[in-house]
């Protein structure tokens, strides 16, 4: 049998991570076992921040929110409370959005939540929350 030399597929593994490590700087982009150990921690980055990213926007959107519905005198949780009372489902994003771009339909939504809100207000059930937000 004869024997199998394994140059050419090291030389395309050692080719594969180089690629990766395209841009690193010092050896990093140029030794195998500096670049083999620099890309993998660039993928463990890459992972941990896409989840990350994720939760960065959803607390942006959550700040734009609340600061656009402080000016109608509510909170961003009660808004938020008041929207599921009313059966809207909009998600944050959007909210967010409509918030910069379009503040009249947000008004109209703002309304909306306060209306479902009403009830609580008619029953005279309010906390010390609720006292100082208005």
């Amino acid at each position: 049998m004869a024997r199998v030399k394994r140059g050419v597929t090291s030389r395309a593994k050692h080719n594969k991570v180089f690629k990766q490590a395209k841009g690193f700087y010092g050896r990093r982009k140029n030794t195998i076992r500096a670049a083999k150990a620099a890309v993998d921690r660039s993928k463990q980055f890459a992972y941990r921040d896409r989840k990350n990213n994720k939760r960065n926007f959803r607390a942006l959107w959550i700040q734009r929110i609340n600061a656009a519905v402080r000016e109608f005198g509510l909170s961003y949780g009660r808004f938020i409370d008041g929207l599921n009372k009313a059966g809207i489902e909009v998600d944050r994003k959007v909210l967010s959005d409509l918030a910069i771009h379009e503040p009249a339909a947000f008004a109209k939504l703002v309304d909306a939540s306060k209306k479902a809100l009403a009830y609580l207000k008619d029953a005279g059930t309010t906390n010390e929350f609720e006292s100082v937000v208005k």
